[in-house]
């Protein structure tokens, strides 16, 4: 159960968390991506999350766009730079390289991916596969089952790809065994939801009795309900979640309105 080893214990059964995602940034501060300053978007975005009384933020992946150790340098700065107060948990996506988000993952930025109070687990899984489509191995898989065969709680789950199609451009970049992890999922009994990022926009679904919840950006949007790949700058958003027992309830917040 290596990638679920580190722990994090919230002391008390009320959770705020805010969930991030697809900030690619580059080594520059002033760098553009889809004509959106990624960084400046994403401060932003840390600047509201620290008036919300947070009890952690979870960056759901593609950090970076350029691939350099300077942007993810840069995302540790922001979020220093910001006056947020709690911690900020992570895990990768297709963009993005474990190695790197490790090197940053000191202080404030943590590397725990089983989050838990007495009544609730989160877990933030690795989608990353070879290709920019994601793949949860047989072994990730397996230690996926056995941390939820080792607990009666509920379970809320983190993942970068999308696991069932949004009949959109992405769908050529989803979660390649997608099915497997919800069954896995939905079979335990346990799990209220699961949340992703990597489409850059809202989405919500359901399969069997499981919800399915998609973040939009903290940088650009890609538009719904075409096959093209399309962008709209929407302004940047999160996703606020708020776990209270065994029970959550969600919903997307866009800076602009």
């Amino acid at each position: 159960m290596a990638w679920f080893e580190q722990k994090y214990a919230f002391a008390h059964s009320t959770i705020r968390l805010a969930h991030i995602t697809d900030s690619h940034l580059f080594a520059d501060p002033q760098g553009v991506y889809f004509e959106v300053n990624t960084a400046q978007y994403l401060r932003r975005v840390l600047a509201q999350l620290a008036t919300q009384s947070l009890d952690a933020v979870i960056f759901g992946g593609d950090l970076t766009q350029d691939h350099t150790l300077a942007s993810y340098t840069l995302f540790a700065q922001l979020v220093a730079e910001s006056s947020l107060p709690c911690p900020v948990f992570w895990l990768p996506g297709n963009h993005d390289e474990v190695e790197l988000l490790n090197h940053i993952s000191h202080g404030q930025i943590h590397g725990a991916k089983h989050l838990y109070n007495e009544q609730m687990d989160i877990l933030l899984l690795n989608s990353k596969g070879v290709t920019p489509a994601g793949w949860c191995d047989e072994h990730h898989l397996a230690e996926i089952e056995q941390v939820l065969n080792s607990t009666a709680s509920k379970t809320l789950v983190f993942c970068h790809h999308h696991p069932v199609p949004i009949q959109g451009y992405l769908d050529k970049h989803m979660l390649e065994n997608g099915p497997q992890l919800l069954n896995t999922l939905v079979d335990s009994k346990q799990v209220l939801a699961l949340v992703h990022g990597h489409v850059h926009n809202e989405y919500h679904q359901r399969f069997r009795e499981l919800d399915i919840f998609a973040t939009p950006a903290t940088s650009i949007q890609f538009t719904k309900g075409t096959a093209h790949w399309q962008q709209q700058d929407l302004g940047p958003a999160w996703r606020l979640i708020q776990i209270e027992g065994d029970t959550l309830a969600t919903e997307v917040v866009w800076l602009n309105g």
